[in-house]
Formats: C-alpha cells, sequence, structure tokens
C-alpha cells in the first residue's frame, strides 16, 4: 500500500516532525510505502507532488490545525488524523486507517 502524508502541529516545531518521524519508522511493519510531508517552522518540507498524491491509496493528514495547499488532495482517499493519535499509538493508525 502506499501512503502519503502531511503532519503539522500549532507551533510547528516538535509535533510536526515527531509525527512524521513516527510514520516512516512504522510503516515498514505495516507493508506501507510512506512519504511525508512536513508543514512546520521551517515552512513546507518534502513538498508532496501531484504524482505522489495520484498514486496513494490514501491520503493522511495529520493535524490539528488546517494544513496548506489542502485543496490539492480533494480528489484523494483522504482521513484525517490527529497529532496525538499518532505519537500515542502510530501502530493503531496504519490498523485503522491503512488497510486495503
Amino acid at each position: 500500500m502506499k501512503i502519503v502524508a502531511v503532519t503539522a502541529c500549532p507551533t510547528g516545531i516538535a509535533h510536526t516532525y515527531m509525527a512524521a518521524d513516527a510514520l516512516v519508522k512504522a510503516a515498514p511493519k505495516h507493508n506501507v510505502q510512506i512519504k511525508v510531508e512536513t508543514q512546520g517552522a521551517m515552512g513546507i518540507e518534502n513538498l508532496l507532488s501531484a504524482h505522489d498524491i495520484a498514486q496513494a491509496d490514501k491520503v493522511l493528514i495529520v493535524s490539528d490545525i488546517d494544513v496548506d495547499q489542502q485543496s490539492r488532495f480533494e480528489a484523494a482517499n483522504t482521513v484525517r488524523i490527529s497529532i496525538e493519535d499518532v505519537l500515542l499509538n502510530v501502530d493503531k493508525v496504519f490498523l485503522v486507517h491503512c488497510r486495503r
């Protein structure tokens, strides 16, 4: 399964990057290929291309705030997840949201 994700938090510092790291580390054990865009204090990093989004089976918006350029994901199979859910139990996120 191919997943793309966007992580963002209100301050754009720690939780944005902690959630991205948790997703990347957990993905292989759930047989998921993942690319994560972060929208933090440094701006948008690892920007997801239109091709990345189109090829994804699912888009995870991991944020408790609105993300920049959210309209890019309107045609995609998108799920919004709180940052806290990823940080507390990333495996559950994959089990619940990333099954075929």
